[in-house]
């Protein structure tokens, strides 16, 4: 089976944010269940061209920078110029300047191909031509009109209210089209399912895993509470303007608070105790070197990257409610926790008894076994949606299918 794997970055070899390793774990995962893929994609700048990855064919569309923590004011102000010129969401306009024509031209010097996997919402935005010709898998990372509802919700001017409400009704109509067109929508979390109604019958949930062995403990302690993430994506800023406002205050002064991950902008005004570390060269290192890992989601869809990685390394943490989506049994040593009181005398408690010597990191190679066998079962059962009904064999088995040439405007 031949399926084109179409996202607005490439999967890069070392991937940094959530997006990117969920990415990663997605594409493993599909040649893992033995279809042969070829990836179509922007890349960042500054990063090389890719070459072919095993069995996985590369179609590079160029360096394209799309990313808000690497542009200055006047960048943002011509996306956002773009997007209302095109009636597109901001996400998509970035992503527009190609042309369909151009794009589907270098589709078909890759294809023909059994079926399309839209990684996330961005790229068939921009080109509704994508799903068109071709039977395709949507690939939900969130449910991308309720997270941009919660940032105008959570907006500190009009301006930003007025283009993050837009971005929530052009979003929920194209997913609305995205969801009831796709053979099959794979989510993250059953919660995402429901969000985006579609029904169990079409809807497969993705039980991700970093696909990395949990490392053993090695002693090595550089501060008592992490935190780490793209602070620049809207919704986790939320999580921790939440906690470094209402959680941190509350924490002993000689309780150190790191911070690690990309911003937008400056980091949030802090008691003395919390250092903000920036991006860093190894995030599971920075991991481990916590007594205690503070998992404060407070918005946002989709799954937490941060959690898995914290139960597959067994780390003692304290995490909101929301920051389990998709979790369905909390390991013993992670303490859910919503008011901030409680979260900062949670966290108290777990540094105290790691500073006494207690053993508090757990075995998550049994979680981390799980994820992966979940996920496997879950894209077998997606991508069987690309072969007719009543056989095992894919639809070019049968007809083979090659991308239309004729594109409609972009809307």
């Amino acid at each position: 089976m031949h399926l084109l794997f179409v996202g607005s970055l490439l999967p890069e070899a070392a991937p940094a944010t959530g997006f990117d390793i969920a990415t990663r774990a997605i594409v493993d995962g599909l040649e893992r269940a033995g279809a042969r893929l070829t990836l179509l994609g922007f890349r960042r700048p500054g990063t090389a061209p890719p070459g072919r990855e095993g069995t996985v064919r590369v179609v590079d569309l160029g360096p394209l920078g799309i990313e808000n923590s690497g542009a200055g004011r006047l960048t943002k102000a011509a996306w956002v110029a773009r997007a209302l010129g095109l009636g597109l969401p901001v996400a998509a306009a970035k992503l527009s300047g190609l042309g369909e024509a151009a794009l589907l031209a270098r589709i078909a010097e890759a294809g023909p191909f059994d079926g399309i996997v839209l990684n996330s919402v961005q790229m068939p935005a921009a080109y509704p031509a994508l799903t068109r010709s071709l039977p395709f898998l949507y690939v939900a990372h969130n449910v991308e009109h309720a997270s941009a509802a919660q940032n105008a919700a959570n907006a500190d001017s009009a301006a930003s209210r007025f283009l993050f409400a837009r971005e929530s009704r052009l979003l929920a109509r194209i997913e609305a089209d995205l969801c009831a067109r796709a053979r099959r929508v794979a989510c993250l979390t059953d919660a995402d399912r429901a969000g985006l109604g579609v029904s169990s019958a079409k809807g497969v949930v993705l039980p991700l895993t970093l696909g990395r062995r949990p490392h053993a403990d090695d002693g090595r302690r550089t501060h008592d509470v992490g935190l780490i993430g793209t602070w620049s994506w809207a919704p986790n800023r939320v999580g921790l303007d939440w906690f470094v406002r209402e959680v941190a205050p509350r924490l002993p002064a000689d309780i150190r608070v790191a911070v690690a991950g990309r911003f937008d902008g400056s980091p949030p005004p802090a008691p003395a105790n919390v250092a903000f570390l920036g991006r860093v060269p190894d995030a599971s290192a920075f991991v481990r070197a916590s007594r205690v890992l503070a998992l404060a989601t407070k918005g946002g869809t989709g799954i937490q990257l941060k959690t898995i990685e914290a139960l597959e390394e067994g780390m003692p943490a304290v995490a909101t409610p929301e920051a389990l989506r998709g979790v369905c049994e909390p390991p013993d040593n992670l303490a859910v926790r919503s008011d901030p009181a409680a979260f900062a005398e949670a966290l108290v408690a777990l540094v105290e008894a790691e500073r006494r010597g207690e053993r508090l990191r757990a075995d998550g190679s049994r979680f981390a076994a799980g994820q992966r066998a979940g996920l496997a079962a879950a894209l077998a059962q997606a991508i069987g949606a690309f072969a007719p009904a009543g056989s095992g064999a894919p639809a070019r088995a049968r007809t083979p299918v090659s991308m239309s040439l004729d594109p409609e405007p972009v809307r």
